[in-house]
């Protein structure tokens, strides 16, 4: 597998305080790559290291297998189109000449391919509307066709859809997808609107007090938030019994609550219990969210 970033044991101090302590990631080439943690857990840090905003104290990173040490990584570099914390924007500029004065910054020949990036953010038709007058959605487009003048192979984002509406959450997530499936772009993406990076990422980094706990794909994560039936009796020290005796695998939850791995026949299980004097009282079918794995996974409640 063809990686993008590679991390190994990135640190980066602000005197007392490790932002980033011995942090190790992979971000697969084509992945859409959700980087998941609480408020302060490291992830607008490390994006700034990625960007070239700021340097580790320690460690190693690696960006299109040029090392932070290379002549070739400015040239990686500018493979890079990033959103860090809010849309690089001028309020006082139209859509078009925000696009324009990137393609200055970047040096570009040309204006050519501003017409298709605004077509691509869904802003071709705003016109002479100045940029302080567009909704927060519509500025948060505008931000990502920002950072795709010069035509990245990998898209950073931080909290895309943070303050957005239900409108805008969905554009700005068919707007990731497409760049992702039709123009191949590798993204990274930071949200503490947990559910909704579900919709989105083919793969997972979580990290916890400057460290990645756990990355895994999108493939591993749904077997590990496997669907289950949940199942509500009157005594859960009865239904293990039962349950052992049929051979299923489950976990008790609490005294009358319990997750039960299968398919079971609710008549056979029902008779089975009731002939030990335990009455069935609710049975649905759970599977367990990506915010109650993470939870799990760190601890604690609360999460950027």
């Amino acid at each position: 597998m063809k990686y993008v970033l590679k991390t190994k044991d990135i640190c980066k101090n602000y005197k007392d305080f490790k932002a980033l302590n011995g942090l190790t990631m992979n971000v697969p080439q084509g992945s859409i790559y959700g980087f998941v943690g609480k408020n302060g857990a490291g992830k607008t840090t490390l994006i700034r290291l990625v960007c070239g905003m700021q340097l580790p104290t320690s460690g190693e990173l690696e960006l299109y297998g040029a090392k932070l040490t290379d002549k070739e990584i400015s040239k990686s570099r500018r493979r890079i189109g990033a959103v860090v914390e809010t849309p690089s924007i001028y309020l006082d500029m139209t859509a078009v000449d925000n696009l324009k004065q990137q393609y200055r910054i970047l040096g570009l020949p040309s204006f050519e391919g501003i017409d298709e990036i605004l077509k691509l953010v869904g802003l071709e038709d705003t016109g002479k509307k100045k940029a302080k007058h567009f909704s927060l959605g519509m500025r948060q487009r505008l931000g990502i066709a920002v950072a795709l003048c010069g035509d990245p192979d990998l898209l950073v984002l931080d909290e895309p859809i943070n303050g957005l509406d239900p409108q805008g959450i969905i554009e700005i997530r068919e707007l990731i997808l497409k760049l992702n499936r039709e123009r191949k772009i590798t993204v990274l993406i930071s949200s503490h609107i947990l559910d909704e990076l579900a919709r989105l990422a083919t793969h997972y980094g979580f990290i916890d007090n400057g460290r990645i706990v756990r990355e895994m794909s999108a493939e591993e994560l749904e077997a590990a938030c496997r669907k289950c039936m949940r199942i509500t009796v009157s005594n859960t020290s009865v239904l293990a019994k039962v349950l052992d005796d049929m051979g299923l695998e489950y976990t008790i939850i609490d005294d009358s609550h319990a997750d039960i791995y299968a398919k079971p026949n609710i008549t056979q299980l029902s008779m089975a219990l009731a002939n030990e004097n335990c009455e069935v009282l609710t049975v649905e079918e759970h599977d367990e969210s990506l915010e109650s794995f993470y939870i799990s996974l760190v601890g604690g409640a609360g999460n950027d």
